[in-house]
């Protein structure tokens, strides 16, 4: 805490009188600290979260021209001192309750205006935007990526899911081919990024893993978070076809197995979110 007041007070000594408090729950690609009642640090965990620095003060200005809801806009970029190594960020707060499945009011709203902030994101000038790497751990790339820690996760969870039955999943994703064409994407659409306001979804945040090219891993919300009839609002109104819904469905499956191995015998709120979330992809993907 107070190597994060010494960097506020030597970049920024208008904001030195405002208090310094770590954010609950701010996650582990950031520190994230309140800074005052209005604004939020954001400092880098480790280097490869710190690549995302620059972009996002290059890009998220751009984005938030384009999108329907509102998205993070950063207010000042801090440089590396006070035995701190990375560049850092200061936010304005965005009020909001992270997203779940107890929160959420009107499911099919909130497919729809998902469905809405996704397209408009996708249609945002893709020319010169980041493309996969580090910086965004290969999102937009090829689902070849993870397929080692697919397999790895498959041999933990041997016995405790249908691993037959995933594997097949896994490997439709992997055969469905992408056209090519970059579109813009967030990343990682996951509950705690999604910002509700009365349950209705308000703004949505996070976006280190923000890039350009396929857009799949942007899918994946549908099955992590969206209900059965939502999943199926959110692809219409999207006009996803069977290639891109595939890899989507292959982004989401990837997560949920990881998810599953490290949480193997465990009872608790996540652990069984996560078989909540196969189950989904299981039955999902039968019925198509």
């Amino acid at each position: 805490m107070e190597q994060v007041e010494r960097l506020v007070a030597g970049q920024f000594p208008e904001w030195a009188s405002l208090p310094v408090v770590p954010v609950e729950n701010g996650g582990w690609d950031n520190f994230t600290f309140h800074l005052g009642d209005t604004m939020l640090l954001r400092l880098p965990s480790a280097w490869q979260y710190a690549l995302a620095v620059d972009k996002e003060h290059q890009w998220l200005p751009v984005l938030a021209q384009s999108l329907p809801r509102p998205i993070p806009v950063p207010l000042a970029k801090g440089e590396p001192g006070a035995d701190y190594p990375f560049s850092w960020s200061v936010y304005e707060w965005i009020e909001g309750q992270p997203a779940s499945f107890e929160t959420v009011a009107d499911p099919i709203g909130l497919a729809e205006d998902l469905a809405d902030f996704v397209g408009a994101l996708q249609r945002v000038d893709a020319t010169a935007g980041p493309q996969p790497g580090i910086h965004n751990w290969f999102r937009g790339a090829t689902l070849l990526t993870y397929d080692e820690t697919t397999h790895d996760a498959l041999d933990d969870l041997r016995g405790h899911i249908d691993d037959e039955l995933a594997l097949e999943i896994w490997k439709y994703a992997l055969d469905a081919r992408w056209n090519g064409v970059d579109v813009w994407f967030h990343g990682d659409l996951a509950q705690g990024n999604l910002l509700l306001d009365e349950g209705n979804l308000s703004a949505v945040i996070d976006f280190g893993t923000c890039g350009v090219g396929d857009p799949a891993c942007d899918l994946a919300i549908a099955w992590t978070l969206l209900t059965a009839e939502g999943r199926g609002v959110f692809r219409e109104r999207l006009a996803v076809d069977d290639a891109l819904w595939s890899r989507g469905r292959g982004w989401a499956l990837w997560k949920t197995l990881v998810s599953c191995a490290n949480s193997v015998g465990e009872s608790d709120a996540d652990a069984v979110n996560s078989r909540r979330v196969l189950d989904e992809i299981f039955a999902e993907y039968g019925a198509r």
